[in-house]
């Protein structure tokens, strides 16, 4: 393998195009108009556009990817996450075509891609499953009548779903009919399908992933759990490993568990297998994501892997290098995804220009990003601008390490949800490890967002000494915008120290 399409955008095509450089192996970037001057298209060795601005008519064009992996004499095209990761009829159609699919086969992503089938498969392996149907139900009395057996509150999800579409809790009977249609009718416009199933909602759930390797020799190990219960609108936006509630025993079960479902569907490369926690600490197979989680960098941190290049090395043939006791779990590491988006209005997306971009440093500190000062964050795409990561000796270090960090990342032009993140790491309920997927409903609030900056802390004291000095009554700065709140007083911070 000599040179490798990515055939995604962004901090993710960064993410692999960096390992694959540390290997010896040449990248290829591909990009739609409005990532002509993104940073994945200047660092790979070639570049090539592949549509217009939306990504339908770019990254999800198969024909395009395909087009130009031949035309630039690539071996392997990797698909990053999101996208076209987990289509199998894109890894179906890049081995057709001759190139290395870096990920599991079509095969995988299809029994794994259905909710429904990822439960049949993990039923035969007798693995916890949340009690609901095993099979998709489209009569609303027949449903109605099911959902009565299991109990309210229940969960409708969509069949082919993700990221909280297509799903609806049901407290009782009588709001059960509505949210059904609610349900099938957004699985269909998001997904193309409207099969639902219907299962017992979990009240108080912990979201914890396995993340699973498999080569092609039939060798799987789980490389332990990420804690992702910290979440909006079912997406996360925190992530931690190892998670702060799991004993050794069931972290050795769970592990054993998600190791069964990686090989019940013969999967190869890197995967993860998600589960519910119950408040007894009950877990309960949920789905599998056959790509590469956005994150997968704490499991690095507490592995001393490189789970991009392991990715590699699988598809070129290569037995795995370690056994499951072989791999030890060191220290603590926690990732937040900085995204333009208003936490103080229910988190919705924020578009504009970068016009301040300054990335923290420091020991145990590592920003995973895409976008640099001056840029734009598009409107096109996922409205993520970096992954903020770090990893300490133990919890608390890292708990600390993060609040520093995220002290130190200064961002203007866009709101982001680095407030709200730092709300996060000082949250009695975060810091305790007494909070569960419902921490946004049950404990935040806009009011609560830390408006206060160190550095313009340190500003306001270099005016009043220059105010003193000067023996000026007052001074006046114009408005403008740090971490989404109206200030310009970083970029006059030179002026005032001179």
């Amino acid at each position: 393998m000599k040179k490798i399409l990515v055939a995604n955008r962004g901090e993710i095509a960064l993410r692999v195009m960096r390992s694959a450089r540390e290997m010896g192996i040449k990248t290829v970037a591909v990009f739609s108009e409005a990532d002509r001057n993104a940073l994945h298209v200047r660092y790979a060795d070639e570049a090539v556009c592949i549509g217009p601005p939306p990504s339908s008519q770019s990254y999800l064009v198969m024909d395009n990817l395909i087009e130009a992996a031949r035309k630039t004499n690539a071996d392997a095209i990797h698909p990053g996450y999101g996208f076209l990761s987990e289509n199998a009829d894109f890894a179906d159609r890049v081995k057709a075509e001759g190139f290395i699919f870096i990920g599991p086969s079509g095969d995988s992503m299809r029994m794994m891609g259905s909710k429904l089938a990822a439960k049949a498969a993990a039923e035969k392996h007798n693995i916890p499953l949340v009690p609901g149907t095993s099979k998709a139900i489209d009569d609303v009395n027949e449903a109605k009548i099911i959902a009565a057996k299991i109990g309210f509150p229940i969960l409708i999800k969509a069949s082919a779903g993700g990221g909280g579409k297509g799903m609806r809790i049901v407290e009782n009977e009588n709001d059960f009919e509505e949210q059904m249609k609610l349900a099938v009718s957004e699985a269909v416009s998001s997904f193309g399908d409207g099969s639902v199933f219907i299962e017992r909602y979990v009240t108080s759930p912990r979201h914890i992933e396995i993340q699973v390797l498999g080569d092609q020799h039939g060798n799987v190990v789980h490389l332990f759990e990420r804690e992702c219960s910290i979440q909006r609108r079912h997406q996360k936006v925190v992530e931690e490993a190892p998670s702060s509630i799991l004993t050794p025993e069931i972290r050795e079960v769970m592990g054993r568990c998600a190791v069964q479902v990686a090989k019940a569907c013969h999967y190869t490369g890197a995967g993860t297998v998600e589960f519910l926690l119950d408040e007894n600490k009950s877990f309960y197979f949920l789905e599998m994501n056959t790509r590469l989680q956005v994150e997968h960098p704490v499991t690095e941190f507490i592995t001393g892997l490189d789970l991009v290049k392991e990715q590699i090395k699988i598809a070129r043939g290569e037995k795995l290098s370690f056994r499951q006791g072989d791999i030890e779990m060191k220290g603590h590491a926690i990732e937040v995804r900085v995204c333009a988006e208003d936490p103080a209005n229910n988190f919705l997306p924020d578009i504009g220009t970068l016009k301040t971009y300054r990335t923290p440093k420091g020991p145990g500190v590592r920003v995973d990003d895409g976008f640099e000062e001056g840029m734009e964050i598009p409107i096109y795409y996922d409205p993520m601008i970096a992954k903020l990561i770090v990893y300490g000796k133990d919890r608390s270090e890292a708990i600390g390490r993060m609040i520093r960090a995220i002290d130190e990342y200064h961002i203007s032009g866009v709101s982001t949800t680095l407030g709200f993140c730092r709300m996060v790491m000082q949250h009695d309920a975060f810091v305790s490890g007494n909070f569960d997927t419902h921490f946004v409903k049950n404990y935040f609030k806009p009011e609560m967002l830390d408006n206060n900056d160190p550095a313009e802390s340190e500003i306001a004291a270099l005016i009043a000494l220059k105010v003193l000095r000067d023996g000026k009554k007052n001074i006046h700065l114009s408005s403008g915008s740090v971490n989404g709140h109206s200030s310009q007083w970083k970029s006059r911070r030179a002026e005032y120290r001179d």
